[in-house]
């Protein structure tokens, strides 16, 4: 038998972490946004989706305007009131460029880390230590999701409706959570809102897990242009708030159009599924994608030089 992979592991443990960090939020609470303040989130890859995500749903409860930037774009020498960073794994290092900036300016940090005794908690202002959901497999998936449960609670959301999804998803027999979905050859996620970074980085999974061709759009933007390499035996999968006649205009293609009316951070639970079903079907180690490593560690601009 084929032992499990840590992102099986971590896959399925996440309604259970969701709830234990939601639970924690009377304790962490003071350390993150604040009704009022002018925010920007920041993060790479995975962590950037995240605060994506979050700062649509900050924003649109009125509680402030909200900023998302992947580190190695942020603007941020406008008037932030405070400066949210989420990392994994604490050392990467476009985030701890912008931590040592945020510092000599005098801009409050926080940041929402799963290593303890790293770079980012040494800058920061305020940490948030999430070790419990911290990682063995390189692809993220627990500590991004676990995160936005906490940002979202922090926001007044109750998570119970969200968690109890990801439960139901989980304890679907695989055919039944993946019907019409295990032999498509290609996938594109599409989203509204927050979801909009609920779709990216379900497409960002895929690859990473299963070397997997998938894309990813706002909903209204995949009719002006990326609809054209629909077809039969690939897929259209929507996170959220359809769209009126995106559904039919993508059956029209011959492509399968998926949709659950489901909180769309549960719907990314079942995108790993995916994930998992992908990487057995192609032989592939979920644990260890091509190319990649747990954190992106850039040489000094220095020692680039004289390699």
């Amino acid at each position: 038998m084929t032992p499990q992979s840590h992102l099986q592991t971590e896959v399925f443990g996440q309604p259970d972490d969701w709830a234990a960090v939601v639970s924690r939020l009377p304790e962490l609470s003071a350390c993150l946004p604040q009704p009022g303040a002018r925010v920007a989130v920041v993060g790479c890859g995975t962590s950037f989706y995240m605060a994506q995500a979050y700062a649509a749903l900050r924003e649109g409860a009125g509680l402030g305007e909200t900023d998302a930037f992947a580190a190695s774009e942020a603007r941020l020498g406008r008037a932030y009131d405070a400066v949210l960073v989420i990392t994994r794994s604490g050392t990467t290092t476009e985030v701890v460029e912008v931590l040592h900036a945020m510092k000599a300016r005098g801009i409050p940090t926080t940041a929402i880390v799963a290593t303890p005794g790293t770079e980012v908690t040494q800058l920061a202002d305020e940490v948030v230590l999430l070790p419990e959901v911290d990682e063995q497999s390189v692809v993220q998936t627990r500590f991004a999701t676990s995160t936005l449960a906490l940002l979202r609670a922090s926001l007044g959301e109750d998570l119970s409706g969200a968690i109890a999804d990801a439960r139901g998803v989980l304890d679907e027999p695989e055919d039944q959570a993946l019907a019409a979905l295990a032999d498509v050859e290609q996938v594109t996620f599409v989203g509204r809102g927050w979801a909009v970074g609920i779709a990216e980085e379900a497409g960002l999974k895929l690859r990473e897990s299963a070397q997997f061709w998938s894309e990813s759009y706002p909903s209204m933007e995949y009719r002006h242009g990326p609809i054209s390499i629909a077809s039969q035996g690939r897929a259209v999968w929507a996170f959220g708030v359809v769209p009126d006649g995106l559904a039919a205009q993508v059956e029209a293609t011959g492509a399968h159009f998926e949709h659950r009316a489901i909180d769309p951070l549960a719907d990314l639970v079942r995108v790993h599924r995916l994930c998992l079903l992908k990487a057995r079907q192609l032989g592939l180690d979920p644990d260890k994608p091509r190319n990649l490593t747990r954190s992106v560690i850039l040489a000094a601009p220095e020692a680039q030089s004289a390699s």
